[in-house]
Order: C-alpha cells, then structure tokens, then sequence
C-alpha cells in the first residue's frame, strides 16, 4: 500500500483493503469477537480458520475448521432477519452494523451487546411515539433481568448542547444508573452525538448501542465512535471518541423519515463516491431516482457501501490523524453554514451538500481537477433537491470566522479536505493557494 501522511491521503488506500459485508451465522459475531476480514486475507476467528474470496461485491467466509454452534430460535431469526453485517475492525473494541429489515423487532441482537441488568434509552420527541415501545419490548423480551428507562429529549440540532445532555445526566443519575449500565441512543445524528457524548462521560464510561432512525445518522453518524456537543461558537467542538457496543440499523425506519431528512443523508452518500469510491458514484448516478422513490433495495445497498467505506477508514485511523479527516469533504465550509445561519436552520446534509460543491469548485480553482467533475457533482446534489449554495446571508467574514475555530485547524492554520485527480481521490492539506479559497468565498457569498 502506498505511503500516505496527514497532509496528503492517497487514493491508493481506496481499493486493496475494502471491507466487504459479511453472510455468516451471527452465533460467530459478538462485540469482543469481532475480526476484520479484508479482500484475500486470511483471519483467525472464534478459533476456526475463516478465508475470505472476493468477488465484485462481497467476501464469502469460507469455515476451513469446525462447524458453526447450533443456534437457539432467537438466534435464527435474528440470522434470517440481518441482510447484511459489517464489522468495524478495532482490535478488542470492533463491533459489527447490522443491517435489515424489521431488525426492532429482534430481541436478541439487542440484548446480546447490553451490558448489566439496567438500561437508559435517550431518544427524542419525534422517535419515542414511533419506535420507543418498540425498543423497549426488544431490550426485555423473555428477560426478566433487564430493565429499561427513557429520557426524551427535545428534537432538533439546536438542542445539541450541553443543557441537553444534562437531562440525561439527571435521568441516569436519579435512575441510579451504575458502571454496568447502557445506554441506547434511539434517533437521529444529534441523538447519537449527544447520547454517546453522555456515555463516555457518565461515571467516566458506560456500555453505548447506537440505533440510528435517519439516513444521515444510517450512513455516517452512527458509525466510528464520534461523540460530541456544539458549541454556540463552532459545531462538534467538545465531545469525545467512544466506539459503540453495536449498531443496529433498521432500514424500516426510513419509511417515515420526511423527505428533506432522506435528501439530507444522501449527501453523506455521495460524498463517499467523491473522496474514495468511483464506482460508488457512478452507481448513485444511475440510481438517485431509485434512493429518492425510497426503493428498499437501493436504500439497503447504498447504506451498507456507505457503512463499509467509514468501517474501513475508522479502522485504519480512528482517531482522525490523518486518512478519516478525508470523510469531512464539504463539511468546514458547511460547519461554517450552520454555525453562521444557527444551528437548525439548515440540516446538516443541506449544509455539508452546499459545502462539498464550495470545496469541489475551489478543487477546480486550484487546477487539481477538471470541470466535468465540477458539473456532476452539481448535477447529482440538484437531483437530490440539495442545495448547491450557501444561504444568501453568508459573508465572507462569516465564513472566515466559523472556519478560523474548525476542528481541522492546527497551529493556527486551515487545513481542507479537496479533491484531486480522477472522482475518487482526495487530499487533505493546508498546502493550497490562499486566493483559491478567498476567490471561492467570493463566488458564493457577498461580502
């Protein structure tokens, strides 16, 4: 693999070392057992010898030593239920995403990773009527043992902060939630941002399931142990990374998502085509009408590549030193949208949209790629109905200000995420033409 550094991540790492989904029996999979199986690797799991042999798609497991256990009813349907699992590969701390249809309605794969007899659900005013007796009916289903509380909390990206996050603190805490406890976090981004926020820092640690209920948090949020609040000066500005115990993605939930929530997460997707995956983009292209009618297939397919590529990336850098800053294209002029417009005005897919047609133009500004890029990039976020510029109350100086305080920030220099080359290939530097970007700003915003 070539050599890469933190200011210039080689599209090189895309292709040799992709995750691929996972069909085998999910006896074999648990949070403390969990290998990372790369395309023509062999990997030791469970004590059976499991060779991996790619094809286009997918990796089949071959078991060259043993037989599965026999599974438990449970266990069987939790198997028939799960299309598709993907393993976050960290060492003692992997987990898998599993993904399906119906998947609130397993018990087992929800209480398989719950740690302790006590459990506190965080959720929000719009998930709690819809899901909320749902979850709680899996977490205790034939378990006497387990019992579960709920916080509610208000919806909305405003309400990302830390007065928030306090309720939560004031539910485990009167609850007498212990250091064996878990929390679930029941929603979209902001929920699992908060509640894994609030798990890694509750009695310094506890147990963490994420159960994402919205395309964006499906793809992006939900995956790689980013937790965190915002601050009213800049987005995600304290938090902490704290990997979950799992994440179960229930593709059902998406059936009463609004349509501008499922615009908002296709984004995300497409931002995965541009920074590393070609053959991902061109496929969104071809089939933006199919995501956008909600087709289940479509959906199903392009949350799992999304969920592979972060799985990947996390894997390799799970810290952001260097390669997973990549996965933020768009996302420092678009923190700098929602920062300047406030938080809420704007979803966070609407910003970041805006934000990755601002860094793909300065891309082009900086003779790093060619125009056609430009024009499909544009082309795929207008059939998106996303936004292709920022709000007209922008300035420049707004921009400047939210993006003097971006988290890519070090040393007191800007560093971007732009693309280079060929659809599929990404830098992350701070070695860019400064009249690039000013010219940029310039082009999408008064002064």
């Amino acid at each position: 693999m070539a050599a890469c550094n933190s200011s210039s991540i080689c599209s090189s790492i895309r292709s040799p070392e992709r995750i691929r989904h996972i069909h085998r029996p999910l006896s074999l999979i648990s949070s403390s057992n969990v290998c990372l199986l790369r395309r023509d690797a062999i990997s030791v799991s469970a004590g059976r010898i499991v060779a991996c042999f790619a094809s286009k798609d997918r990796a089949l497991p071959r078991i060259a030593a043993g037989s599965a256990p026999a599974m438990v009813p449970a266990q069987q349907e939790a198997e028939a239920r799960v299309s598709t699992v993907v393993e976050v590969g960290l060492g003692d701390r992997s987990y898998p995403i599993y993904i399906g249809s119906g998947l609130l309605d397993v018990p087992d794969l929800l209480q398989r990773h719950v740690a302790g007899k006590r459990v506190l659900v965080v959720t929000n005013t719009s998930i709690a009527p819809l899901y909320l007796e749902r979850v709680v009916e899996a977490l205790t289903n034939g378990n006497s043992n387990i019992s579960v509380d709920s916080v509610i909390l208000p919806d909305g990206e405003k309400y990302k902060n830390m007065e928030t996050m306090m309720q939560v603190f004031d539910k485990a805490i009167k609850s007498r939630m212990d250091r064996r406890c878990t929390f679930v976090a029941l929603g979209g981004g902001v929920i699992g941002d908060l509640c894994g926020f609030a798990a890694a820092t509750y009695v310094r640690g506890v147990n963490f399931i994420q159960i994402p209920t919205t395309l964006m948090a499906q793809v992006d949020s939900s995956v790689g142990g980013k937790t965190g609040i915002n601050h009213p000066l800049a987005k995600n500005m304290i938090g902490a990374f704290y990997q979950p115990q799992c994440v179960l993605i229930d593709t059902d939930t998406l059936n009463t998502l609004p349509d501008r929530e499922l615009a908002s997460g296709i984004a995300e997707i497409v931002k995965y085509g541009l920074i590393r995956d070609a053959d991902f983009f061109e496929w969104q292209e071809k089939n933006m009408h199919a995501l956008l009618a909600r087709d289940p297939n479509a959906l199903a397919y392009a949350i799992k590549r999304s969920c592979e590529n972060k799985a990947e990336v996390v894997s390799l850098d799970e810290k952001e030193s260097g390669l997973r800053a990549t996965l933020n294209l768009g996302h420092t002029f678009g923190h700098a949208i929602e920062a300047g417009f406030g938080y809420g005005q704007w979803l966070h897919g609407e910003a970041v949209a805006a934000g990755m047609v601002m860094a793909v133009e300065m891309s082009y500004r900086l003779g790093w790629i060619d125009g056609t890029i430009v024009e499909r990039v544009l082309n795929i976020l207008n059939q998106a109905k996303l936004p292709t510029s920022p709000p007209e109350m922008m300035t420049v100086e707004l921009f400047k200000a939210a993006m003097a305080v971006d988290k890519k920030v070090a040393d007191g220099v800007l560093r971007l995420i732009l693309l280079k080359g060929p659809i599929g290939g990404c830098v992350f530097t701070a070695d860019f033409d400064q009249k690039a970007l000013d010219d940029t700003l310039l082009a999408f915003c008064r002064r």
